[in-house]
């Protein structure tokens, strides 16, 4: 496997995991970064464009990041509350009226963000396209009923996530949320990532696909919990009902996908756009900060901890991250971030001064913790030591 890129002096064991990941993990394409202090310390690729396909990945080279891409939803509501145009603790419906309907007339735009809001689910899935009109989706989840009481349980958001917060946004600003992000983030850090990909990048971006890791990874110590699998196979549990919140289940890498406006699950990045808008939360990079510090702390302070009503495994949230702990493990304690489903990952790590993205054409069947990601977190880890 020929690996591109380079590494400072110190981080050679993120090399050295990076292309373990070709030889036992599966890995069919992928890229990951790492800044340190708002300085690139890592920048690696290596293997296919496309999960199918024999074209070399390039350094430009972008991916679908999935869930990854709530991490900078989440930016953007917390840019908005800083910038004094949007109250954490207001209820949701002062800016969306509509949405105070069936008993969410107390949810708050802290529960949105710490995934508390108690409507994972739609009663009626959202087909693709529908999924991408901005006015159908919101008008769907204003008429939802929650399956629990707004602010008294939390349970992971995975796609409705999306017009929670896009919508919010819309209201606040005028703006759709990946204008927002494209204006406001990814334009004054010079970032290659998109949430609603325009078609002069479309170039740029490899197929992706599921792929199945090598048998030898170890089966038994990654098989999932009886509760865990009983909860995905049951079309009836909220698990199965919120990841199924657009149905049928949409081509990732249709056009038309990709450039709808989902912020919750069609974000497309490179891996380095991903590290640098992280070091660039938690500090200067070439001038640009994106929190204070007191923003920082809203991001990483525990909002939500245990037993996860859709993702059934005990997890942790701050306002819009996934915090440090057993269901995705990040590189210490006070690290907060993102992963994708079945692969991407971007955190930040305000002690080691640590920013990391990771983004690959092949999913696992992991959801919060993949194996090639957590390979890459722990040589990070070991290169600090």
């Amino acid at each position: 496997m020929d690996v591109n890129g380079a590494v400072a002096e110190g981080f050679e064991p993120v090399r050295e995991a990076f292309v373990r990941n070709f030889e036992a993990r599966g890995e069919r394409g992928a890229a990951v970064a790492v800044y340190r202090d708002g300085r690139k310390v890592v920048d690696l690729w290596g293997g296919t464009k496309d999960v199918d396909g024999t074209a070399l990945w390039q350094r430009e080279t972008a991916q679908i990041v999935r869930s990854a891409t709530k991490g900078v939803a989440a930016a953007v509501l917390l840019m908005l509350a800083e910038r004094g145009e949007l109250d954490l603790d207001a209820p949701v419906g002062h800016l969306w009226p509509e949405y105070k309907a069936q008993g969410k007339e107390h949810t708050t735009v802290r529960h949105v963000l710490a995934h508390r809001a108690g409507v994972p689910v739609l009663d009626r899935a959202l087909t693709p396209a529908e999924a991408a009109d901005p006015d159908l989706a919101a008008t769907a989840l204003a008429r939802q009923t929650p399956v629990w009481e707004p602010g008294t349980d939390h349970g992971y958001h995975a796609q409705t996530y999306s017009w929670l917060t896009g919508e919010l946004v819309r209201r606040a600003t005028g703006r759709s949320i990946g204008e927002w992000i494209a204006t406001e983030i990814a334009g004054p850090l010079g970032l290659d990532l998109w949430v609603g990909l325009p078609e002069a990048e479309a170039h740029r971006v490899g197929r992706v696909g599921r792929i199945e890791a090598p048998a030898r990874e170890g089966a038994l110590r990654t098989r999932p919990k009886r509760a865990v699998a009983d909860a995905y196979a049951d079309p009836e549990s909220l698990t199965r009902r919120a990841f199924a919140a657009i149905t049928p289940q949409p081509d990732e890498n249709d056009p038309a996908y990709r450039a709808a406006v989902l912020p919750a699950s069609n974000g497309i990045a490179t891996a380095d756009a991903l590290a640098r808008f992280y070091a660039a939360l938690t500090g200067e990079v070439d001038g640009v900060r994106l929190f204070s510090p007191t923003t920082v702390e809203l991001a990483r302070r525990e909002a939500s901890a245990g037993p996860d009503r859709v993702l059934v495994v005990p997890t942790r949230f701050g306002l819009g991250y996934m915090l440090h702990g057993s269901a995705s493990p990040l590189l210490a304690p006070g690290s907060f971030g993102h992963p994708g489903r079945g692969g991407a990952l971007g955190f930040a790590d305000p002690e080691s001064g640590i920013a990391f993205g990771y983004v690959t054409n092949g999913f696992h069947k992991s959801v919060t913790a993949d194996p090639r990601a957590q390979a890459l977190v722990r040589a990070v880890r070991t290169s600090l030591a």
